[in-house]
């Protein structure tokens, strides 16, 4: 087998000066004392022999990201991704996709799918090549096996018949010591047996765990004789029905990073107070012969935490069961797929990622962080257009005198006021007629103080197109305006010699009613109303924003009506919107309002 070379690549984010981080520190200490330098890799994951035989590792470090498949990838899983597969690219090194599948009841492989779509699209490949299959570690359950019949045979593990209710009892608390089990004095023979009895399915689920001997008194409740074997029938999604015990996570993992040669274990800090079963269980199995050294090291951060957003995979999936979203992918939904359909880049979830940085400390980032970055990326490759959202028409009375009956004028602009150096923006193009289509607060009957749009007297430009001066309006019975009336001032197009004779101080944006297109927009905030929704205790569904999602039929210029599927736009004057992905299709163009502006939510 070749062996695959360090080749993990990422689409560019666009800030390129990486913030330094203890993370960074720690990875370039590591490189200057050669900590991992005498590394062997096989090409393949694999036991100490199995690595003995292979090559030096042609990669300087290997990082993983090893989610488990049982839900949908959410906002701090993509911080994960761009740390773990970022720190990789940036040193020389390979990040691995793994799917920690060792719980046979929760996981499906529609997660499966969705997790590798979804660090695909953040612009990563993994496992030293783009094509590359993710790593299981259900694929691992053998060597797992093999690893805890030597736990038991070098005197580290037991079995133990204790009802869990006993086990809790006797584990002890912070203040206390843990109590010996009756059956931690076991015989390493009569361990095996039992062992073996429960991988050929002679006991009930629960009956007995396989435990490792450690310390009972520990001041770390994770080092009393943690649990690492249970018995459970339930077919995998991956190996079936051969097994019917299964290891339990604190076991596995290190023995998959081990496997696959991992250099820096990097996850968030709940798993600290796991590190040191971690370092005791790759010790033993390294003095054992059992993994190649040096083994492995684990360095937890911060977990993200971001306002008006729940990341609980519990919680999330009561959202889309309870029908308050639409589904995984709904637009408010912080899942990976709920921010992409709502228009949310690659790039501006790795700035984002680099820019609230990694801290060993908790703390909560404010969600207009998140919007500021889509922002600055969007605003130098969105495609402009005019879309009128609260349409309400405006009669030019004079047109057909000065234009001519029916006469549509072309217009133009330029679809990139900013394009990048060496690039001609592309042009859009659209006409004006005698009648078109602005927003209904563009007007003011009796105008309050500072209002520079239309009111009775008052000229304004269409951008791109003409100056025009209002006269007034005209109203349905109920009082509600129907119509804005006004007058065309004749050779002010823009673009044309005069076109600045008449001075004007404001330009409101419009949509011909001859070329306009009607769409579905969909005008999304955020789901909750609370910063920190489901904080002490709180019930989150009571913070739902009833506000979250509008849907209004705007009307848009032609350009805007021909857009592809997930295409990005600025709205002039309302914000980033992106052709919806599932729903938007030619002759039915669908928006959702990705971010506004600026931010509508600060202080």
């Amino acid at each position: 087998m070749s062996t695959p070379s360090p080749a993990n690549t990422a689409a560019a984010a666009p800030e390129t000066v990486k913030t330094s981080n203890f993370l960074r520190q720690i990875i370039e200490h590591d490189l200057d004392k050669g900590t991992y330098a005498t590394r062997r890799w096989a090409g393949t994951p694999g036991d100490a022999a199995h690595h003995a035989a292979g090559q030096p590792d042609p990669a300087k470090i290997r990082t993983r990201f090893p989610p488990e498949p049982n839900g949908y990838l959410h906002i701090g899983h993509a911080k994960s991704i761009c740390i773990n597969f970022g720190l990789a690219r940036d040193y020389g090194g390979i990040c691995h996709l793994r799917f920690d599948d060792t719980n046979p009841e929760k996981e499906d492989t529609e997660y499966v799918n969705s997790i590798i779509d979804a660090v695909k699209w953040l612009g990563f490949d993994w496992n030293g090549a783009p094509d590359a299959a993710p790593y299981q570690a259900s694929d691992y359950f053998g060597f797992m096996y093999r690893a805890a019949e030597y736990l038991i045979e070098s005197g580290h593990a037991y079995v133990d018949e204790q009802t869990t209710e006993q086990m809790r009892a006797n584990r002890g608390d912070f203040t206390k010591p843990g109590v010996d089990s009756p059956f931690r004095t076991r015989t390493p023979e009569e361990n095996l047996r039992i062992f073996r009895e429960m991988r050929d399915g002679e006991h009930e689920d629960g009956s007995m765990v396989l435990r490792a001997k450690i310390d009972m008194a520990s001041p770390n409740i994770n080092m009393r004789d943690p649990a690492i074997y249970r018995i459970r029938r339930a077919t995998h999604h991956h190996t079936g029905d051969t097994w019917c015990i299964y290891p339990m996570y604190t076991f596995a993992h290190p023995i998959e990073d081990a496997l696959e040669q991992i250099t820096h274990s990097l996850c968030t800090l709940e798993f600290e107070d796991q590190r040191p079963f971690y370092d005791w269980l790759l010790e033993r199995l390294t003095e054992g012969g059992l993994l190649a050294g040096p083994a492995p090291r684990q360095y937890e951060f911060a977990r993200l935490n971001l306002t008006y957003v729940i990341t609980s995979k519990r919680k999330l999936a009561q959202l889309v069961y309870d029908h308050k979203v639409s589904g995984w992918d709904d637009p408010r939904m912080p899942t990976i797929v709920g921010l992409r359909r709502r228009g949310y880049t690659p790039a501006a979830l790795q700035v984002f990622a680099d820019r609230i940085g990694v801290t060993k400390s908790d703390s909560w980032i404010d969600y207009s962080t998140l919007e500021g970055c889509l922002r600055e990326d969007l605003e130098l490759k969105a495609h402009r257009g005019m879309a009128v959202i609260n349409p309400v028409k405006l009669v030019l009375t004079n047109w057909d005198d000065v234009m001519g009956a029916g006469h549509l004028e072309p217009c133009s602009l330029p679809a990139l006021p900013h394009p990048p150096e060496g690039v001609e923006s592309p042009v859009r193009h659209f006409t004006i007629g005698k009648e078109v289509w602005i927003e209904r607060e563009d007007f003011e009957e009796v105008p309050p103080k500072g209002y520079k749009r239309l009111f009775p007297g008052n000229k304004v430009r269409l951008k791109g197109g003409y100056v025009i001066e209002c006269t007034g309006c005209t109203k349905d019975a109920a009082g509600t305006i129907t119509e804005v009336l006004a007058t065309v001032v004749p050779d002010t197009k823009s673009g044309t010699p005069g076109a600045d004779s008449v001075k004007v101080k404001a330009a409101i944006t419009w949509v011909g009613v001859a070329d306009g297109v009607n769409a579905e927009v969909r005008m999304y905030d955020r789901l909750f109303l609370d910063a920190h929704p489901d904080a002490g205790g709180k019930d989150f569904i009571e913070s739902l924003n009833p506000n979250s999602l509008k849907v209004v039929t705007a009307i848009v210029e032609p350009s805007l009506a021909n857009a592809a599927p997930d295409q990005k736009f600025q709205f002039e004057r309302h914000g980033y919107f992106v052709a919806d992905r599932v729903d938007h299709a030619a002759g039915k163009p669908v928006f959702n309002l990705a971010v506004g502006l600026k931010d509508s939510w600060g202080k």
